[in-house]
């Protein structure tokens, strides 16, 4: 089951076509796709199956994020060895670096991003979406309470995220536009393997990250267990899972986004973001 937000509104997609999933369902179901996950085992039921014959063409132009407004968004820093080399950490990762990206932050897969600095950073990174809430969920059961996967961008403005006593990783990591996703979620079902996904980023053409998620050191149902141990995941939540190597700052000499330029992020069996560049407000010096 592949499910978008088309011009608004929640839809079950099939290539470029988009069933309106609240006049399929005659109302059964919102048309606002923030409100399903509340719904979520009893839409899945619902969908699967569902005949796509009267899906209509949409373009990328109506495509928006798949989760707008979640209750909580959770990042995690170094899930991959090779990316925690090239941060030159030393001690062995025995647990998972966790900080949020606010909400406000979140855009769409083809949302122009405006650059607040010269200082901004890319992070493909596969991002999972909770469609059954819990607390202290085992890591045996991490997966059933994921609705979907989709693919995002961490983006990092790398002056505001390491500067004062301590970093300000949220901070840093929430400028509007900074968390685009889309362009679809996919449900775990749709995989052969959800634990191992090829994941790449590109600027105009050029690779800068190339990765599979079977390297994450903290895979999707082991974070789901971590997190809900401490805090209660509910239906909506985000979790971005972390990046591969090939960052801007692990580079010598260090390397960052410029305006004018088009950021392809793309994940195995859902899709990609293209989000365009431009200058923002500060963007000449640091933000």
């Amino acid at each position: 089951m592949r499910i978008g937000r088309i011009n608004g509104r929640l839809a079950l997609l099939n290539g470029d076509r988009a069933l309106d999933v609240h006049t399929a369902s005659d109302g059964r179901f919102e048309a606002e796709p923030d409100w399903i996950f509340e719904r979520w085992d009893e839409f899945a039921q619902w969908a699967r199956g569902r005949s796509l014959d009267d899906a209509i063409p949409f373009s990328p132009a109506q495509v928006g994020a798949p989760v707008l407004r979640p209750a909580q968004i959770f990042a995690i820093g170094l899930n991959y060895q090779a990316h925690v080399s090239e941060a030159g950490v030393r001690p062995k990762i025995t647990s998972p670096a966790v900080f949020t990206k606010f909400v406000t932050s979140i855009a769409g897969p083809h949302d122009t991003v405006a650059l607040p600095s010269t200082r901004v950073d890319w992070e493909v990174e596969l991002v999972a979406v909770i469609g059954r809430g819990g607390h202290q969920v085992a890591e045996k059961d991490g997966w059933s309470h994921v609705a979907g996967l989709t693919v995002g961008q961490d983006l990092s403005e790398r002056t505001v995220q390491l500067e004062g006593p301590v970093p300000q990783f949220s901070l840093g990591k929430s400028y509007p536009g900074f968390s685009p996703i889309g362009p679809s979620l996919v449900s775990v079902d749709e995989f052969a393997d959800p634990d191992d996904l090829a994941l790449s980023c590109a600027l105009d053409g050029e690779v800068l990250q190339d990765g599979r998620t079977k390297d994450l050191i903290f895979s999707v149902p082991e974070l789901v267990a971590r997190l809900s141990a401490v805090v209660p995941l509910l239906p909506g939540d985000v979790i971005f899972t972390g990046t591969p190597s090939g960052v801007g700052m692990g580079r010598a000499p260090e390397r960052y986004l410029v305006p004018g330029g088009t950021l392809v992020s793309t994940i195995e069996g859902i899709g990609s973001l293209n989000n365009p560049l431009v200058a923002g407000y500060g963007a000449q010096g640091t933000a």
